[in-house]
């Protein structure tokens, strides 16, 4: 896909690094920041106004336009003249929340980097902050919590472990199955990743995942990362029941969310503790296919159609003895509908598989 880059002077200082190669000079900026933005002109302003109130000489905030059909696009331009550090990175088509970040990740020269979505905000002086968190803890990547917000109320989210403050092995974190553990808070926003996770290719997403983007991307750290810290700092807004977020639209995109646990179940069962982590594996896949299964009426119905297929498909392909036991410890409405669907005629599955046009 072709790309058309604007990039405005760089901000730097003392701190900054500065690398030479041959007759080169590039700066080197502490921290990148991806936002990738599309379709959102109605909350972009807040978004912007959140990094400028968080700006610093050794920051970067790597702006991707994916092919924004409203204002947003008009905004954008507007920000980098006023936005110390900013860069705008533009798509010539849509391509969906996971190409977009590899965009920005591409393009980001910091030593570390974050994420914000485009509807999303920062507090004043959050950055600072986590940008320290990690420095004290020296690990590749730190987790945060963060509050979810909507029209009526704000709400707290921790990350679903309570050891914080201190390094700690990603891999020990994935367990026990039957309970929330690190990988099920896969927020890619909600945390802050040092360049060498880059290097060691784990934080790119799945190109074209057009949802559950972040499902594969959390369990590949969780599984491949040396280390990583938990801190209570508070300061990441996600702003939830978006009319133009795709967690709020029913149409077949929702349904790559097969594809995104299928990449899962794949890497999991190649993994030297397969048999440790695939239990994990099998029960969130049942979560999240039993949360869509109870929500069939936000779906265009031929795309519940096709939803209740894909996933009658999917249960029969799972490790079936790892897929009982999975069964077994759920609460008895979720594990019913999924019984049910697996029950289903071969024919009226269908061979949907896991790929979805």
């Amino acid at each position: 896909m072709r790309r058309s880059c604007s990039v405005y002077p760089d901000v730097r200082s003392k701190r900054s690094k500065v690398t030479a190669d041959g007759p080169n000079v590039r700066w080197v900026p502490k921290l990148s920041v991806v936002v990738p933005f599309y379709n959102v002109q109605q909350y972009a302003p807040d978004t912007l106004r959140s990094l400028r109130a968080n700006t610093h000489p050794d920051y970067e905030f790597v702006l991707v336009d994916d092919a924004s059909t409203d204002r947003t696009s008009v905004i954008l331009e507007q920000a980098v003249d006023n936005l110390p550090g900013a860069r705008l990175v533009r798509h010539e088509q849509n391509s969906g929340l996971a190409t977009a970040r590899n965009t920005g990740i591409d393009a980001a020269r910091g030593e570390y980097l974050t994420f914000l979505d485009g509807d999303d905000w920062y507090g004043p002086g959050y950055l600072p902050q986590l940008l320290a968190a990690i420095e004290e803890l020296g690990t590749d990547f730190v987790r945060v919590d963060h509050v979810q917000s909507t029209t009526r109320s704000r709400n707290l989210v921790r990350v679903p472990n309570g050891r914080r403050g201190v390094p700690l092995v990603p891999r020990d974190l994935i367990l026990p199955a039957d309970r929330s553990t690190s990988v099920d808070y896969p927020y890619a926003w909600a945390g802050i990743f040092h360049r060498r996770v880059l290097d060691e290719g784990l934080l790119h997403f799945t190109p074209g995942l057009r949802t559950a983007e972040d499902r594969p991307w959390i369990w590949k750290l969780h599984r491949e990362a040396k280390s990583f810290g938990i801190v209570g700092l508070l300061g990441v807004f996600y702003r939830r029941g978006v009319t133009t977020s795709l967690t709020q639209i029913g149409d077949v995109r929702q349904l790559d969310f097969i594809r995104a646990m299928d990449q899962v179940i794949e890497e999991t069962g190649r993994d030297r503790d397969a048999d440790l982590l695939m239990p994990k594996a099998v029960r969130t896949y049942c979560a999240i296919m039993a949360h869509h299964l109870g929500a069939t009426d936000k779906f265009e119905p031929a795309v519940a159609k096709q939803l209740r297929a894909m996933c009658s498909a999917t249960l029969r392909r799972l490790p079936q003895d790892v897929l009982d036991a999975a069964l077994d410890s759920m609460d008895l409405r979720r594990a019913a509908r999924l019984r049910k669907l697996r029950r289903w005629p071969t024919t009226s599955a269908g061979s949907t598989g896991s790929a979805v046009a």
